[in-house]
């Protein structure tokens, strides 16, 4: 994962992250880019929704959970996460603490949706869809401190799949190539593209090309590196031996 601010290390624990952007541009790149750094971290869980089932399906055999397409299941699972989430705070108060730490015995959960749209506009009836939303976005409200982060991605970077309410607490955004500026706008927020950032002026062929918001900074260009299949198998592998020395350690 390309760093937004090269003085200021930054970890992705407490933050949670959109990305969007046109089909072929490279979301899936980065999605895959974040999923494989979580995989890589034993003290991390990772639940995993795709309406495809084929863009995260490589991760499934390290995945927690993994929901593809079924919204029955996905809101089973979000309200899970909620009282996982409510759990731990009632721990946090009861033991006077503002958020967890890595002292914790209890690991982070990576909450990563593929195709938002699919859970939140497409499948299912408008009670669920809008019964999805309400979920995550109290998930991505109250969750960070609890370790609960959340990284949804999207190829249809519209106001009805990405309410504005939604999208503004998201800290980190990376918008991939729109096809207008108006859509480059409704993933990093309203007046970026008039002032030089936009991401419908990203070439078709530079894909991966995204522009990154970093919490109140500025949006910066930054590229996401290919993983082809047998990479993923690999780090697969690697992230099961990982997960198996933390289990017999």
């Amino acid at each position: 994962m390309v760093r937004a601010h090269r003085r200021r290390p930054r970890t992705l624990i407490w933050r949670n992250i959109l990305l969007a952007g046109e089909p072929g541009a490279g979301k899936s790149v980065g999605l895959n880019n974040i999923v494989a750094h979580g995989a890589l971290c034993p003290d991390l869980s990772l639940w995993l929704f795709d309406g495809k089932q084929v863009e995260l399906g490589l991760w499934r055999d390290i995945a927690d959970l993994f929901v593809g397409p079924d919204i029955e299941a996905a809101l089973l699972a979000l309200e899970q996460l909620q009282a996982e989430m409510d759990r731990r705070y009632r721990e946090l108060d009861r033991v006077r603490r503002r958020k967890i730490d890595r002292r914790d015995p209890i690991d982070v959960i990576m909450v990563v949706i593929d195709e938002l749209a699919l859970f939140s506009a497409t499948m299912g009836g408008k009670d669920q869809q809008e019964k999805f939303v309400r979920l995550l976005r109290d998930l991505v409200a109250r969750g960070r401190a609890a370790g609960v982060i959340v990284v949804a991605a999207t190829q249809r970077p519209s106001a009805d799949i990405i309410p504005t309410s939604l999208r503004d607490l998201f800290g980190y955004r990376m918008a991939y190539r729109c096809t207008t500026d108006s859509s480059s706008d409704i993933i990093l927020g309203r007046g970026w593209a008039s002032q030089g950032y936009d991401a419908s002026t990203i070439a078709p062929q530079e894909r991966g090309v995204a522009l990154l918001l970093a919490e109140g900074g500025v949006p910066r260009r930054m590229k996401t590196a290919y993983l082809t299949d047998t990479q993923i198998y690999s780090l697969v592998d690697y992230a099961r031996e990982l997960r198996s020395r933390k289990t017999t350690a």
